[in-house]
């Protein structure tokens, strides 16, 4: 998810559990080879053997339309240890399709083929090559040849978001077309897509066949929503002062990474996410949604996680 769950995120987000994997936001791979520097500014835990502290992985995640820069971008990344290497063609967005990358190659099953086997072929094989596609551009009509590609390249397995570039973000979620491809692959397939919370989750793996699913908006708007799905919602989850904490460190991590400008749209931008699950978030989303500096929105959180100590806690269920 570009521009949201960058290394501060997933490093919040894996120390609360649950969370077996990540990936990094996309790298674009355009007209060259991309240098270390780049690498290591999208995925710091380079530095720390390609996980967060807490000991999970990250992928190193490439998104363009040109196999052979694919390929020897792929290498570098897997030269400074990426554990990994994720190849993106699920991004819908119309500037990312308009430059040759994303979902649109889901329209041509051969490049699919010639990215992800010139960057299996690039990598040494104990380094999983993993891939993520939707339904189809328009239709689910390729979606068996696109998928049969993808497993005859070799990728080590494939994560299927239910929806295809015309959808969206719509939904609903058409998981159970996934279940045609969990039935004829070689290959783990992963479910994604409208996984909102443990319910969710099990109406995913029930219609899709899958026994494994990937996370993304709902691990924002239920930051702990993995680990309830791994308890099967026994463990009970985080309230909102838990979460006030959570976005405190935030912003207090994110000052020490980012330009001040840019902080407060970073808070903001999880802020309207919580919304869906917690409803003291649109309140207090509501009070800070002008503020620019990230002293500020400080202040707004002190205020609010201090009248909220002495009321209830309410939580969307």
């Amino acid at each position: 998810m570009e521009g949201v769950v960058d290394h501060t995120m997933r490093e919040l987000l894996t120390r609360i559990g649950g969370i077996s994997r990540c990936v990094t936001e996309f790298v674009r791979v355009t007209t060259h080879t991309l240098p270390k520097k780049v690498f290591y500014r999208f995925c710091p835990e380079l530095h720390t053997n390609g996980c967060t502290t807490n000991g999970t992985p990250v992928y190193v995640q490439l998104l363009g339309g040109n196999a052979e820069l694919m390929a020897s971008s792929a290498l570098v990344a897997a030269n400074l240890g990426a554990p990994g290497i994720d190849i993106n063609f699920g991004c819908p967005a119309k500037t990312v399709n308009r430059n040759d990358g994303g979902s649109v190659i889901l329209k041509e099953p051969n490049r699919v083929f010639n990215i992800v086997s010139s960057i299996r072929r690039a990598v040494p094989q104990n380094i999983p090559v993993t891939t993520k596609i939707r339904l189809g551009f328009s239709d689910r009509g390729l979606l068996r040849e696109i998928s049969q590609a993808i497993f005859d390249a070799n990728a080590s397995e494939l994560c299927i978001h239910a929806r295809t570039k015309e959808d969206g973000y719509k939904p609903p979620a058409h998981w159970e077309a996934i279940a045609a491809i969990s039935e004829i692959s070689p290959i783990p397939i992963i479910a994604n897509g409208e996984i909102w919370n443990v319910k969710d989750y099990h109406r995913c793996v029930s219609q899709s066949a899958c026994t494994d699913v990937m996370l993304g908006r709902g691990a924002l708007s239920f930051p702990d929503l993995a680990r309830q799905i791994q308890s099967s919602g026994v463990t009970p989850r985080l309230a909102w002062l838990e979460i006030l904490d959570l976005m405190v460190n935030f912003s207090r991590v994110t000052e020490e990474v980012y330009e001040s400008k840019h902080v407060a749209n970073r808070i903001k931008q999880w802020l309207s996410y919580l919304r869906r699950e917690y409803v003291q978030a649109d309140k207090l989303f509501k009070q800070v949604k002008r503020l620019k500096r990230p002293e500020e929105i400080a202040t707004s959180i002190d205020a609010h996680r201090s009248q909220s100590i002495y009321k209830p806690i309410v939580v969307n269920l």
